[in-house]
């Protein structure tokens, strides 16, 4: 008999975990309901009492909600994603090789857009250990997440620069976004996510067997293609 696994999730895995669940759905015939939102709001919307059967988020908020007796302990990792940058659609690609040239980027630009999830946090102290902190910050503007980065800098006119996780980006090409490319490696920054039954969802063993598929060749297969390593 089909199941309905629900699941709370990180937003930037959206682009493969999505693929990921329907083909599941179609191999299995059990449906998986996914809610995405930023880690932070996930931390905000589990410790108000939302519950689900598996959740993916990065591992240290998955330790915080081991000790609070919210998920297992046992995990399996999803990939890892990396920080890139985007512009609008029509608008011409910044220099983004080398850290000098993407310093001077963001310096030459009218407005710098990223978010407060996990890559902004990570963009906040970057900055500050390239010396360019104070000069970005009257023209950065931040928002909960990447779709209202997105939108911003789509219908945006200026010389803007987004900074957000690869595979949102990516994603976004066909909602008026360009992909310039990843961070340098010098400063490029992962963020690794991963997938815990919840406490809630122990018994469910079509979440186990979810859980478990998100490991196997097809699904790594899918998360490769939408950029997640």
């Amino acid at each position: 008999m089909a199941d309905e696994i629900t699941m709370l999730s990180a937003g930037a895995v959206e682009p493969g975990l999505a693929k990921v669940a329907e083909q599941f759905r179609r191999e299995t015939g059990h449906k998986v309901k996914i809610a995405f939102a930023t880690a932070p709001r996930l931390l905000e919307r589990i410790g108000a009492g939302e519950t689900a059967d598996v959740v993916i988020a990065p591992p240290a908020m998955l330790d915080d909600l081991v000790k609070a007796g919210r998920v297992a302990a046992e995990r399996v990792t999803v990939g890892r994603i990396g920080v890139g940058v985007a512009v609008r659609k029509s608008a011409p690609a910044p220099k983004i090789a080398t850290v000098d040239e993407f310093k001077q980027s963001l310096l030459n630009a009218e407005s710098v857009i990223y978010n407060r999830a996990s890559t902004g946090i990570y963009l906040e102290g970057l900055f500050s250990r390239l010396g360019i902190a104070e000069q970005l910050k009257a023209k950065a503007t931040r928002y909960p997440d990447f779709a209202a980065v997105r939108d911003h800098v789509s219908k945006g006119k200026g010389n803007e620069i987004a900074l957000g996780a690869t595979t949102v980006i990516v994603e976004a090409e066909n909602k008026g976004l360009k992909f310039v490319g990843a961070l340098p490696a010098e400063i490029q920054n992962y963020t690794t996510y991963a997938a815990s039954v919840t406490a809630e969802g122990g018994a469910n063993n079509s979440a186990r067997e979810f859980v478990r598929y998100l490991t196997g060749p097809a699904a790594k297969a899918v998360f490769a293609e939408a950029g997640i390593e």
